[in-house]
């Protein structure tokens, strides 16, 4: 190991965070044609319907039965911010609020003192295949900021700055830049009490794809930021500092240093999460992040007694119609739309 790198380890389904990161996970579902429910237009027979994480034909159906996705679930305490890459995603919650993103949006949801969402997958397509890629991360909350009124916003996809970077030999490696400032360009603010809207947690949220054989820097920030790498999708290797590192590996690295990456002969896609850490006690237990057990216990007490203002659609795994397009409908009503 270099002085560098600090750790290597091997990544799954779910990825080792660092604070004040709590977790991540990758979806990439290849999922078929959808039928007039909006689900897959194939027999779902031999599946563990309503805990589906089988992959099976190279699709989960995770908590749906019907379409699917995650069904109404509540949390508190935490933010979800919610990268779609490819496919669409349709958004209830207990607020009142809806909408449809996908395709490179951002979805940026501060859960606060406790909301439920649903999160379906709807297959939009009937005449070709419905393929889903995104990532979910979870990011903490300070205590004085978990019990906020649960918001969302989203960043659309045409607002979202992307960075090319060229090295000496034009190779180019693109940066989109989920949270934090590359280069000059910023990101939209998150919500008010994101751990990310205040510039001195140094949060950066950065999807990178790096060309065959192109080197980037990634430019040094400060000693006590929490700084991690995740190779997640590639057929080679990327090099720090004469380190060979496979795909499917957490890369921490020291964060008050310019780290070089040297990329292999095929394109490599990497996630980059970096942070001040929340200097906090951190207890989570399922979908509740507090600062102690008790709190969490008393999570668990107030979802059961109030549902946190309870579920106000007809269905636990709503969905828009197929034919409506990317859109937000907040809770007072207000419509939001990507503008082209």
């Amino acid at each position: 190991m270099n002085k560098n790198i600090l750790k290597l380890q091997k990544i799954g389904f779910q990825w080792p965070m660092e604070n004040p990161f709590i977790f991540c996970a990758h979806h990439h579902d290849f999922y078929p044609e959808g039928n007039e429910q909006l689900g897959p237009n194939v027999s779902l027979k031999g599946r563990d319907i309503g805990s589906d994480f089988s992959n099976k034909n190279g699709f989960s159906m995770y908590h749906g039965d019907v379409v699917p996705g995650f069904p109404a679930h509540p949390h508190r305490g935490f933010e979800t911010v919610t990268i779609v890459l490819e496919g669409v995603v349709d958004h209830f919650d207990s607020k009142g609020a809806k909408g449809r993103y996908g395709n490179g949006d951002v979805q940026w949801l501060t859960t606060g003192k406790g909301c439920q969402h649903a999160e379906m997958f709807p297959l939009i397509n009937q005449d070709k295949p419905n393929t889903l890629e995104l990532f979910q991360i979870w990011l903490n909350l300070p205590a004085k900021d978990k019990f906020v009124e649960p918001d969302y916003k989203m960043l659309w996809n045409e607002f979202v700055p992307v960075v090319i970077s060229s090295d000496s030999h034009g190779n180019k490696t693109e940066i989109r830049v989920i949270a934090g400032e590359l280069m000059g360009q910023k990101a939209d603010t998150p919500n008010q009490a994101s751990w990310a809207s205040n510039l001195e947690n140094h949060v950066k949220i950065q999807l990178i794809k790096m060309d065959s054989n192109a080197n980037y820097v990634i430019p040094k920030s400060s000693k006590s930021i929490n700084r991690n790498l995740y190779f997640y999708q590639g057929e080679d290797k990327i090099i720090i500092d004469g380190t060979e590192i496979a795909v499917s590996h957490r890369i921490k690295l020291v964060g008050d240093e310019d780290i070089i990456i040297q990329n292999g002969s095929k394109a490599s896609y990497l996630l980059l999460l970096e942070a001040e850490p929340i200097n906090e006690p951190v207890f989570q237990y399922g979908p509740f992040v507090m600062t102690t057990k008790d709190e969490v216990v008393k999570a668990y007490q107030d979802y059961q007694e109030t549902q946190f203002g309870g579920w106000p659609w007809k269905r636990y795994d709503p969905v828009n119609e197929a034919f409506d397009g990317r859109f937000a409908q907040y809770s007072d009503g207000r419509i939001e739309k990507p503008k082209q």
